[in-house]
C-alpha cells in the first residue's frame, strides 16, 4: 500500500513539474481560439502578473491578423499591446495612451478594462523575433476596480504568419 501511495505522489509531482503553465490547470474553456497560434517558451510567448498573480497566455492573435494590437489569450482573459513593426527597435519605449492603446479583459468581469497608463519597452530584436517588457494600470468603465499588470514579458515573431 505504501508503494502505491508513493507512486501516486511521485506521479503527481512529475505531472505538475511538466506543466508549462506552472501548475495552472487548464479547464475545457482554455482551448486555443480559432485563428490564434499556441504560445510556448522560445516562440510566441507572454507572461505577466495581474495584481501580483502569475498569468500566462496560451495563444496569440498574430499582428498580421489583428492589426495594431498584439492579442494574447488565456481562457477568456486577454491582454492586447500596441503593435507597429517599425517600433520594434531595441531600447524603444512605447508609452501606452488613448491613441496608442493597450487592452485588457477579464473572464470574471462583464466589461473591458480601460488602460489608464503604462509602457512597453523593446529589449531584444533579431531578424525573426522581437521581445519586450510591459506594465500598465487598467480599470473598469463601470466601477472603481483597478488592476496592476506588472512584470510583463512578450515575444513576437516578425515573420509574416499568413
Amino acid at each position: 500500500m505504501k508503494k502505491v501511495i508513493l507512486i501516486l505522489v511521485l506521479a503527481g509531482i512529475l505531472y505538475s513539474c511538466g506543466d508549462r503553465h506552472h501548475s495552472k490547470l487548464l479547464d475545457p474553456r482554455d482551448t486555443i481560439r480559432p485563428g490564434t497560434i499556441e504560445t510556448k517558451e522560445g516562440g510566441w510567448y507572454m507572461k505577466a502578473k495581474i495584481n501580483g498573480k502569475e498569468w500566462y497566455a496560451i495563444s496569440i492573435m498574430p499582428p498580421d491578423s489583428a492589426g495594431k494590437i498584439i492579442g494574447y489569450y488565456y481562457s477568456r482573459d486577454s491582454i492586447g499591446l500596441p503593435y507597429d513593426k517599425r517600433n520594434m527597435v531595441v531600447g524603444n519605449k512605447i508609452i501606452i495612451t488613448e491613441s496608442n492603446p493597450a487592452s485588457f479583459s477579464r473572464d470574471d468581469d462583464a466589461d473591458w478594462y480601460i488602460v489608464k497608463k503604462g509602457a512597453m519597452e523593446i529589449t531584444k530584436v533579431n531578424e525573426n523575433w522581437a521581445e519586450g517588457t510591459f506594465s500598465f494600470t487598467a480599470s473598469t468603465s463601470y466601477s472603481a476596480k483597478t488592476l496592476e499588470i506588472t512584470d510583463g514579458f512578450f515575444r513576437i515573431s516578425l515573420a509574416k504568419t499568413q
